[in-house]
């Protein structure tokens, strides 16, 4: 298998899921230790700023006993500057329902995979200057889910903390490592062949950078689901030998 990360047919969205909280399909960043890429493809290592409570989750984490009657963790953020109109929500333990409407019909299509394989639930509006570039409206999307996910994670007492994934897609694999510690580091390994995704595909096999992108959003997805799920072990501590994680 090369080392390509991503693309192939987008999954098929769960229309039977319950009814959510959010309008229609509601939502659901930090990074790991920088370690050298490995040989079978490339990686992304994330440790964000975000983290959560202990329970039950929808999305088939345990919960502790006395944290049962708990809601849903979630995140809405509206961010407004002179270039975007962006509006986020998002339900960690949600059903894997994806609502994103950004102007952008690739970037919709990856977070459909980050609702469908995190089994968050994403809602997503976005305005901005695309007649100009997508660069503003990528950004600004990013900044809201990342405070979305930092508002649902809360006191982050019980999670799982760490998650690593490796998602295979076709000739591509990618690696995700997370460490929701609280400290702010990215170390991407990713090699992108191509500027744009079009809509005709003339990239060979290993090269494909539609491939790459989408194994990447799948694997992060995992294992984002795999850190913000609860430990029962835990009993709603903290995941740290400190005793505490920043929210920074």
């Amino acid at each position: 298998m090369t080392t390509a990360p991503v693309v192939s047919p987008s999954l098929p969205r769960l229309h039977s899921a319950p009814a959510s909280p959010f309008p229609k399909a509601p939502v659901g960043s930090g990074a790991g230790v920088a370690f050298p890429a490995r040989p079978y493809g490339p990686s992304l290592r994330l440790r964000s700023a975000v983290m959560a409570a202990s329970g039950v989750g929808g999305n088939g984490s345990p919960m502790a006993p006395e944290e049962s009657a708990v809601s849903s963790r979630l995140g809405e953020v509206k961010r407004v500057t002179k270039e975007t109109d962006v509006h986020v929500k998002i339900n960690l333990d949600g059903t894997g329902v994806a609502n994103s409407s950004t102007g952008i019909p690739f970037l919709d299509h990856m977070l459909d995979q980050l609702a469908s394989h995190g089994l968050f639930d994403v809602y997503v509006k976005a305005t901005g200057d695309t007649h100009i570039d997508d660069h503003h409206s990528n950004e600004d999307i990013a900044l809201a889910i990342g405070t979305a996910l930092l508002q649902a994670l809360g006191d982050r007492k019980g999670i799982n903390r760490f998650g690593h994934f490796t998602a295979p897609l076709d000739e591509a694999a990618v690696e995700v490592i997370l460490d929701l510690s609280g400290r702010p580091h990215l170390s991407c390994g990713l090699s992108i062949p191509t500027e744009r995704v079009g809509t005709y595909d003339t990239q060979l096999a290993g090269n494909n950078s539609h491939h790459i992108i989408e194994a990447t959003f799948k694997a992060f997805a995992r294992a984002l689901r795999q850190a913000t799920e609860y430990d029962l072990r835990r009993r709603g501590t903290i995941p740290s030998s400190k005793g505490v994680l920043s929210r920074s």
